[in-house]
């Protein structure tokens, strides 16, 4: 394929790199009235942004190393996040089981306290207490002996849909959204850029802008050396793997277990019928696209479980494993468990401002976009006012959460099947309408493809919301690929293959 010819409109940002951060920024910046492109070299959320623990919470592991900003950040975070997008962030108490010979109780209930105050200035959030797991109902998951425990709250979140919220939102907005578009070059000039964008055929495009954002991950440093600078970025590599196993309990809280090794582990509902278990934290020295789950990872968790849950869980059991590479700020711990999640904005404005994002953490993705927008703002000498913390809700979270979502929804569309409607208020919130539009029933939702996905959902995820490939909504728009069996799987691929190539 050919050149598409150099644009001459001046944009006043390139935000390189389509995970949660990149994501933000472009929302963030849209929303301010500036001219936005964003680029992606795979899918939206295809790497870090989509391999996370699925939380949105204030890390109360943290405070044991000092973190007491992080924390007091991320708490507040949580609610906010909440707000825009009250049918993905769904509220979750957590049960903190105690076993003496790990954490004294004391130290346990201090940090509980610290958490509470931390986070609850006008928080909705419930405080923690004390459970007695001889009584609890969710003391029998639990193998027997565990006596006394905890309970507090935190939230769980789809995070790939989360990334895709935030640059449809940026979408609407203005902002032009780039999947399957590499950044190959990157040339400075004294008050502009020009970038070459390479896509998925070919295809290359040439634009001309302000400002650039490194919001790349794992790739930052390797972005920096295509811009031509070779500042040290400061960035240490970190693989955390999960995995996900059949439901191992039937109420919908979840467990933080402490671990001999000073470790913590999550066991979380997951997707209605699993259990996902993680996370690992092993340094990572490999290519970030190609990070799998070692089996000693797999191992590790397992064992983590089984020391506490009374339901065992083997490898065999694992239905779905995933590795993501975190890229987090270079410290003096050895430990990478130990390294802070806290975030750095690297500013050059020497001369065309460069902005780089070093580290950070699922929950604090908005305060970041909000940070980088002021700093390039005052590079570009703008003065439009930060508004995502009071501002619109992100798309589908106007109307409330998922139970709100589905009332208004069964009372639209009396003869849909209550599970699809309950999926689809869980995915889209008032989008929900917009995926199903004038139908009546599953008839005129076109061709089924099993667990209540039909053509018409299809064709919206390709239209609005960058689908291009099966993995693309398998894994990261839905979670599907849990449940669609190799025939079902084939018959869709076809499917988003010839709906793809129509759009072309």
């Amino acid at each position: 394929m050919g050149d598409t010819g150099a644009g001459q409109d001046l944009l006043d940002v390139l935000v390189v790199g389509g995970g949660i951060n990149g994501a933000g920024i472009a929302r963030d910046a849209a929303g301010r009235g500036w001219s936005v492109c964003l680029c992606e070299q795979d899918d939206l959320a295809s790497h870090t942004s989509s391999a996370s623990t699925k939380l949105i919470h204030g890390g109360l592991r943290y405070l044991q190393y000092g973190e007491f900003g992080l924390v007091r950040k991320a708490l507040r975070e949580r609610s906010v996040l909440q707000r825009l997008a009250p049918h993905l962030v769904v509220p979750t108490r957590f049960v903190l089981p105690h076993a003496a010979h790990l954490r004294p109780g004391w130290m346990l209930h201090a940090g509980l306290w610290l958490y509470d105050h931390l986070g609850h200035a006008g928080s909705a959030f419930p405080r923690s207490r004390r459970l007695d797991l001889r009584s609890d109902p969710r003391g029998a998951a639990l193998q027997p002996g565990f006596r006394n425990g905890f309970s507090y709250s935190d939230a769980r979140v789809d995070d790939a849909r989360l990334v895709v919220l935030n640059a449809l939102d940026a979408h609407e907005r203005g902002a032009q959204i780039h999947v399957r578009t590499r950044c190959e070059q990157l040339i400075r000039h004294r008050d502009h850029w020009w970038a070459v964008l390479r896509q998925a055929d070919g295809r290359v495009q040439r634009l001309r802008t302000r400002a650039v954002v490194n919001a790349t991950g794992p790739w930052a440093g390797n972005l920096l050396e295509r811009a031509g600078m070779d500042a040290p970025i400061g960035l240490r590599l970190v693989q955390g793997s999960h995995i996900v196993v059949p439901r191992l309990y039937a109420h919908d809280s979840a467990y933080l277990l402490q671990q001999p090794d000073q470790r913590i582990v999550f066991v979380l509902p997951f997707e209605q019928d699993f259990t996902l278990i993680g996370t690992t934290d092993v340094d990572y020295d490999g290519y970030p696209a190609q990070v799998q789950a070692a089996g000693s990872e797999v191992a590790y968790l397992c064992a983590a479980a089984n020391r506490w849950l009374r339901t065992p869980v083997q490898p065999a059991d694992v239905v779905w494993q995933y590795s993501g590479v975190r890229p987090l700020l270079a410290d003096h711990h050895h430990d990478a468990a130990k390294v802070t999640r806290d975030y750095r904005l690297q500013l050059d404005a020497s001369q065309a401002p460069l902005l780089s994002v070093l580290g950070g953490k699922l929950t604090t993705y908005r305060t970041l976009a909000e940070e980088a927008v002021d700093q390039l703002g005052a590079a570009l000498g703008r003065a439009e006012p930060a508004w995502t913390a009071d501002g619109a809700p992100l798309p589908g979270g106007d109307i409330g959460a998922a139970p709100v979502v589905l009332a208004r929804l069964q009372e639209q569309y009396p003869a849909m099947p209550p599970s699809l409607l309950a999926t689809l208020a869980r995915r889209y919130g008032s989008r929900a309408s917009a995926v199903l539009g004038d139908a009546a029933s599953t008839v005129q939702l076109g061709t089924g493809f099993g667990a209540d996905l039909y053509a018409r959902e299809v064709d919206y995820l390709i239209a609005h919301e960058w689908v291009r490939t099966l993995d693309d909504l398998l894994w990261r728009r839905t979670k599907l690929g849990l449940r669609l069996d190799a025939a079902q799987r084939d018959v869709l691929a076809q499917y988003v293959a010839q709906r793809v190539a129509a759009m072309a």
